[in-house]
């Protein structure tokens, strides 16, 4: 039973993360947000992808930002690693189980990161602007 319930914990908190995560991109106009579930699939490096869109590399970075931000306040977390911030044109935030990816839109096309795995859940958050 304790196992059980530590599992629902769990899922709660990634859940709540990755909500965060959402409201960290809304707060700067970020768009076409995909959260892929990747639990399940083997080989994967994470449970959960988060991808978003900035339309110039200081949207991206004001994105990437917000997102630390709000994941200090609500969350007390930072992340493990972010990379890309040099030239913002594709920002990789490391939250353990969740990995955050900031991009141009040209560059998210180039890549197209949310289909590299093909058997992912993917969830479209709708724009909220």
């Amino acid at each position: 039973m304790q196992c059980y319930n530590t599992y629902f914990i769990l899922m709660e908190q990634k859940e709540a993360i990755i909500q965060t995560i959402v409201e960290g991109i809304q707060e700067k106009k970020g768009s076409n947000i995909v959260v892929a579930d990747l639990d399940g699939i083997d080989g994967t490096i994470c449970s959960n992808f988060v991808v978003c869109q900035g339309n110039s590399p200081t949207q991206v970075e004001a994105i990437a930002d917000s997102i630390g931000d709000m994941m200090r306040q609500k969350h007390h977390e930072k992340p493990a690693h972010v990379v890309g911030l040099e030239n913002a044109q594709w920002v990789a935030m490391d939250y353990g189980d969740v990995l955050v990816h900031v991009f141009l839109p040209d560059v998210r096309t180039y890549y197209d990161l949310e289909h590299l795995w093909e058997d992912a859940q993917l969830t479209q958050i709708p724009d909220t602007y």
